[in-house]
């Protein structure tokens, strides 16, 4: 796969954010960004690593009015040794398909896909922070761009990737969070698009969270749109809910994203002395395990926080606290290991770390 490399004009450069305690989450970007093009007939053409700047796209371009877009994020870690590592890449590429072919996009190369973003990484590691808890955000995104008013799947798309650096996720401390149980709108039902990361879901979704931080809430959980009765998930996180040593979690039902952080919590727990389960969570089972003090501890897993701890959860008028409003034991052990795993402080058993040359 050849990449061109676009030259970089020294005005372009922009100046990097010196205090990385004010970095944030996704307000600044890189110098660069990975810029791929289909076209119908042609396939991928025209790979190259070019200067960040804004596209120019005809007001008729399907994204804009049918929403044929996905899109993807994951993360590169500058360790202590100077190493660059990926967590999990080939997960984000494969999901990524699988979110397109729901969409009707083309499916991108797992070369290209992984290639690009190494080499795109590897020209902008200065941008890398590396205080405690930062790391560079990378957000891989395919986007119909044929300035056509029909309902079609488009004959010409960009897939493009930029690069973001991050701060800590949690600034001011790894402290829970409070959740509302959604009981009136609905994100996804199976057999929509609930399982892919496209942006559709993402917009359907903000007006129940303005709803629940209006009330003092931090996040929503999401039920099932068909009886809404069973656990699904909170919008940018898969839940899981600890009874003991036993983590349990929303099976995949088509409805559900399935998270490349989830995947690593069932299979890292084990090692870790836990045992996982996936499968339907009736809510109101689940509020009478927390009452009743079966449920010991509830945390969200994604890739931005990774792992997130809850301390209260509301559903209807009862508001139940967990692990008195504390971070749980299990919750502190998968975060600690799990970021120990990414950061490099802790011997990777899985297989999981792929590094940029």
């Amino acid at each position: 796969m050849n990449i061109k490399i676009v030259p970089l004009p020294a005005e372009k450069m922009k100046t990097k954010i010196s205090d990385q305690s004010k970095l944030g989450f996704g307000k600044y970007f890189t110098d660069r960004m990975l810029m791929v093009e289909w076209k119908a007939g042609q396939g991928w053409c025209d790979v190259r690593i070019e200067p960040y700047a804004p596209f120019v796209l005809d007001p008729a371009c399907l994204v804009f009015h049918y929403a044929q877009e996905i899109f993807e994020g994951l993360k590169a870690y500058k360790w202590a040794d100077g190493r660059i590592a990926l967590f999990r890449p080939e997960m984000n590429a494969r999901r990524f398909n699988q979110s397109g072919d729901r969409l009707c996009l083309p499916p991108v190369p797992e070369e290209l896909f992984l290639k690009g973003i190494e080499q795109l990484v590897s020209l902008e590691r200065d941008w890398i922070p590396t205080a405690e808890g930062t790391s560079l955000y990378i957000r891989p995104t395919l986007i119909a761009v044929e300035p056509v008013l029909g309902v079609k799947p488009s004959d010409h798309y960009y897939f493009y990737v930029i690069l973001s650096p991050v701060g800590a996720y949690y600034a001011a401390g790894f402290n829970p969070i409070n959740i509302m149980v959604e009981d009136q709108y609905v994100r996804a039902v199976p057999g929509g698009t609930g399982e892919a990361k496209c942006g559709g879901n993402y917009a359907s979704s903000l007006k129940a969270g303005l709803e629940a931080k209006k009330k003092g809430y931090d996040q929503v959980l999401w039920l099932d749109g068909r009886e809404r009765r069973y656990i699904e998930e909170v919008g940018a996180m898969n839940m899981f809910f600890v009874y003991g040593t036993h983590i349990v979690t929303a099976a995949l039902n088509g409805s559900i994203l399935s998270g490349v952080t989830r995947d690593s919590v069932l299979k890292l727990a084990p090692s870790l002395g836990y045992t996982v389960e996936e499968r339907q969570i009736d809510v109101h089972d689940l509020m009478a395990d927390i009452r009743s003090g079966k449920v010991t501890e509830a945390f969200g897993s994604g890739t931005a926080a990774v792992i997130t701890p809850v301390g209260k959860l509301c559903y209807m008028d009862e508001c139940l606290q967990l692990t008195g409003g504390n971070v749980g034991e299990v919750t502190q052990r998968l975060y600690d290991t799990l970021t120990g795993i990414q950061t490099g402080k802790l011997k990777d058993e899985f297989g999981w770390v792929r590094f940029v040359e």
